[in-house]
């Protein structure tokens, strides 16, 4: 007798989105939505230069999880450690990193964030410890962040973004642990988009939801948010962030979210539907929030198009940007393998 599919109850954390509003005021709220268009527009043009084969490698895209690290950007600022995936784009401009040298990054050029040696998963910034290509593997290092916090009694905290599909890897659960064990300031939030590359996480993760059923088994406060929601994300973010300076205890975070596109940009996501897509287009972070800001008198139809256009700009800026920038010297591809003896 087959077995009876019930659905998960899932118990979203929710906002007023008033507070929230007046607690950014109306220049934070629009440089927050500024920052979700450059992460789209930089996304779609890096997407474009990936299919004419300027990027090598992988190509995974940010595009619809814009509010996730935008929101807790601005609840907890760049001064922390943050540690993210090889989908680590966002992260990288939200702290400040030049668009253009990102680009040349993704084109593997020499005026690149890393010189052109890592590509599209591995850009950095001095307070991103990197993006990982290591499914899972990062975890570790953000738990370590925190641990050196700690150590050096340092206030801060260390975040760290994984996918749905990372949480079956042993790793993640050591590191889980240990920052419990420890009581590690670290807020660890994982970007629920329902895959983990083509296989659907209902398929591979045995309990649902994520955060609220795995974090008891590590003492740890566990929850959910609607990662779509730019003011429930960034009312979760602050409340955690004060409750982790505070208590100095690790908190789980499941942001549910989507994608636009397969796993990588190589991947054509054939197992979803047209229909599937076409709803999550339609009710994006970025369409919800500047809907709400244009109702609230902050923003008008014109104001969001010029933004988009500059954001559009500064994307086509960069790619112009990369493709006029050298390759780097093959003479130099073994510098920097190890540490340089002082004269």
């Amino acid at each position: 007798m087959a077995k009876e599919e019930t659905q998960p109850e899932y118990h979203f954390f929710k906002s007023d989105p008033q507070v929230v509003k007046k607690a950014l005021g109306k220049e934070r709220l629009v440089e927050c939505l500024k920052q979700m268009l450059l992460i789209r527009n930089f996304e779609l043009r890096g997407e474009a230069a990936y299919q004419q084969g300027k990027v090598g490698g992988f190509y995974h895209s940010y595009r619809v999880q814009e509010a996730i690290q935008t929101s807790a950007m601005a609840a907890i600022g760049p001064q922390s450690w943050w540690t993210t995936t090889y989908r680590c784009h966002a992260l990288a401009l939200l702290l400040g990193e030049p668009p253009n040298e990102l680009m040349a990054e993704l084109y593997g050029k020499i005026t690149g964030n890393a010189l052109g040696r890592g590509g599209s998963m591995h850009f950095f910034a001095e307070k991103m410890l990197g993006g990982f290509g290591i499914v899972g593997g990062h975890l570790p290092i953000a738990t370590g962040a925190a641990f050196t916090l700690k150590y050096k009694k340092e206030r801060g905290v260390s975040i760290c973004f994984l996918g749905d599909g990372a949480v079956a890897q042993g790793a993640v659960h050591e590191a889980l642990n240990l920052a419990s064990l420890w009581d590690l300031p670290c807020i660890f939030v994982i970007e629920s988009n329902h895959w983990g590359m083509g296989t659907a996480t209902k398929r591979a993760i045995s309990a649902h939801p994520i955060a609220e059923k795995k974090a008891p088994g590590y003492n740890m406060k566990g929850y959910t948010v609607d990662g779509m929601n730019f003011f429930d994300c960034y009312a979760l973010f602050d409340k955690v962030y004060k409750e982790v300076l505070e208590t100095s205890r690790p908190v789980l975070i499941e942001a549910m979210t989507d994608r636009f596109r397969g796993h990588s940009i190589s991947d054509p996501g054939l197992y979803r539907s047209k229909g599937c897509l076409e709803e999550v287009m339609h009710h994006g972070p970025l369409k919800l929030f500047s809907d709400d800001l244009k109702e609230a008198g902050i923003l008008t139809d014109d104001e969001y198009k010029v933004m988009d256009k500059e954001q559009r700009t500064v994307a086509m800026d960069a790619m112009k940007f990369a493709d006029e920038s050298p390759w780097p010297d093959l003479l130099s591809l073994g510098e920097g393998v190890y540490v340089e003896e002082e004269s």
